[in-house]
C-alpha cells in the first residue's frame, strides 16, 4: 500500500448538514433521538434563560428537553426554535399535524359524505369530537351526529337501517359493566344487521366534559358531586362559574371546550375509543 499520496487534506471535517430550523408550536408531535421519547409538545417554557419544551406521551407521561438540536419532527432532523411570534388571528396547530396527531394530508379537500355515520350521546361530544378528529374525518366523509341521549337506541339503530357501507360506530358515556348504558348497548346488537355494521364503544366517565385531562384546566382531578345534584351544573358550581341556566352551562362548556388543542389535552379512554370507531368505519369492505 502506499502512503504517497496521504496528507493533511485527508483529516479535513466532514461537511455539516444544515439542519432545517423550526420554532417549536404546542400540538406538535416530536422525537427526541438521544432517549427515543416521542410525545406532544404540551408546554414551551423558560428557565434559566434557556427554552424548555415539555413533550407528552400517549401514555400520559412528560419528560421536558431544552430546545435546540436533537429532535425528529415527522423523521426529519430539526433545531427547534423558539415559538415564532404569532401573528393575529393565527391558529396555534402545527401545520403537518391535525389536532388528532394524524398526518395533516395538504390540499385534499373534504369527501362528500358517506352513508355511514359516527353517532354520539350530545351536543358536547360532537363538538368534542369535531375539534379533536374534524380534519380527518373530513377526509374521510364520516359525519358526527348528537343522539341527544341513548335511550333509544336500538329504535334509531333500525330507522338507521345498517348494512355493508352504511355503517354505524356509536360513541355512549359511562358504558360500564353492569350499567343501564351497557344494557341498552347489548340489546341494540341484536338487531338484524348490526353484527359486523354498528359498533358500540363508550367512556366510563358520567359526562365527556370528564375526558379533558384535569390538569389542561389548572386542576389536580375533577370534583366529585353529590348524589342528586346535576353534574354539570355541580362542576360550574365547584369552579366558581356561573352555573344557574341552561346558558350558563353552555357558556362554562365552552371555556372547557377552548382549552382543549390537541388529542394530548384528552383521556386515553376517550382517544382509543374514538379512533376504534373512526378504523372500523374506514376499513375497505371486503
Amino acid at each position: 500500500m502506499s502512503y504517497d499520496n496521504w496528507g493533511p487534506q485527508d483529516l479535513a471535517k466532514p461537511a455539516k448538514r444544515q439542519l432545517r430550523e423550526v420554532p417549536v408550536e404546542r400540538g406538535m408531535v416530536l422525537e427526541d433521538v438521544q432517549s427515543g421519547w416521542v410525545g406532544a409538545v404540551t408546554r414551551i417554557e423558560k428557565s434559566g434563560g434557556m427554552h424548555v419544551v415539555v413533550l407528552e406521551d400517549r401514555r400520559g407521561k412528560n419528560k421536558s428537553f431544552q430546545l435546540g438540536f436533537g429532535f425528529l419532527l415527522d423523521g426529519e432532523a430539526v433545531k427547534l426554535l423558539p415559538p415564532a411570534p404569532r401573528a393575529t388571528g393565527a391558529v396555534g396547530k402545527q401545520p403537518g399535524r391535525t389536532a388528532s396527531g394524524s398526518v395533516r394530508v395538504a390540499g385534499q379537500r373534504a369527501q362528500v359524505a358517506k352513508a355511514s355515520r359516527i353517532w354520539v350521546e350530545g351536543k358536547h361530544d360532537a363538538e368534542l369530537v369535531e375539534k379533536v378528529w374534524g380534519d380527518d374525518l373530513r377526509v374521510e366523509g364520516i359525519v358526527v351526529e348528537p343522539l341527544h341521549g341513548v335511550d333509544d337506541l336500538k329504535s334509531a339503530i333500525a330507522e338507521f337501517s345498517p348494512g355493508p357501507g352504511r355503517k354505524l360506530g356509536i360513541l355512549v358515556d359511562h358504558l360500564v359493566p353492569d350499567s343501564k348504558e351497557s344494557r341498552i348497548a347489548a340489546d341494540a346488537m341484536t338487531l338484524p344487521g348490526a353484527a359486523g355494521n354498528v359498533l358500540i364503544v363508550g367512556h366510563p366517565y358520567v359526562d365527556v366534559w370528564q375526558a379533558i385531562r384535569p390538569k389542561v384546566l389548572g386542576i389536580e382531578q375533577w370534583p366529585t358531586i353529590a348524589r342528586g345534584t346535576d353534574w354539570k351544573t355541580g362542576i360550574l358550581k365547584s369552579f366558581g362559574w356561573p352555573h344557574e341556566t341552561a346558558e350558563d352551562i353552555g357558556l362554562g362548556w365552552q371555556k372547557l371546550l377552548g382549552a382543549v388543542r390537541s388529542y394530548a389535552d384528552l383521556e386515553a379512554s376517550l382517544l382509543g375509543r374514538v379512533e376504534e370507531v373512526i378504523d372500523f368505519l374506514t376499513a375497505p369492505t371486503s
